[in-house]
């Protein structure tokens, strides 16, 4: 069934992910797919690690999301 990967920047937090988790799996839930079934994995990584527009998310853009 089911296997979903998520990325998002360090600093996410515990809280977030766990509501990350339900909602997407309610999705696949409303869609027909057994609760049981359906995975999720959240990938935290770091700004420096991220890039968008040619340089690293933590210089392009410092003020968004988590620090």
């Amino acid at each position: 069934m089911p296997i979903v990967h998520v990325n998002v920047w360090k600093g996410f937090g515990e809280e977030r992910v766990k509501v990350l988790i339900q909602k997407i799996t309610q999705a696949f839930v409303d869609l027909g797919v057994p609760q049981h079934a359906v995975e999720i994995v959240v990938h935290e990584i770091p700004k420096t690690h991220w890039g968008v527009g040619g340089e690293p998310a933590s210089e392009k853009l410092p003020d968004a999301g988590p620090k």
